[in-house]
């Protein structure tokens, strides 16, 4: 590629960027319509899932929903613990400390 290309590049990338940063600012005189404010409520769960889910359900590129699978132990438990404190951070450390044992005391599974 030539100067002008990279030269170009930058500036569309840059324009594709501050457009799509303010979207939202150039949209403010109109209001969204509610179901629209609704749905938008529930992106922030469903992108951490999306994160989450592969790590814990997928083990070498293979599905791996077996007893053997730690992380997903680990996170069953964490949200059973979850659902019984409705505490996050306490949630977090249990996690970790359950996750930790069992990779360290229960190799076997």
């Amino acid at each position: 590629m030539s100067a002008i290309d990279y030269l170009l590049l930058m500036v569309l990338m840059t324009l594709t960027t501050a457009v799509t940063r303010s979207f939202f600012f150039l949209l403010a005189d109109s209001r969204m319509p509610p179901w629209l404010q609704h749905a938008l409520g529930y992106v922030p769960a469903v992108a951490l899932a999306a994160i989450i889910a592969p790590d814990l359900l997928m083990s070498g590129g293979q599905l791996a929903i077996n007893p053997s699978n730690v992380k997903l132990l680990a996170g069953i438990a964490a949200t059973i613990f979850f659902l019984l404190t409705r505490h996050l951070i306490s949630t977090l450390a249990f996690g970790m400390a359950v996750f930790t044992l069992l990779r360290l005391f229960a190799p076997a599974l």
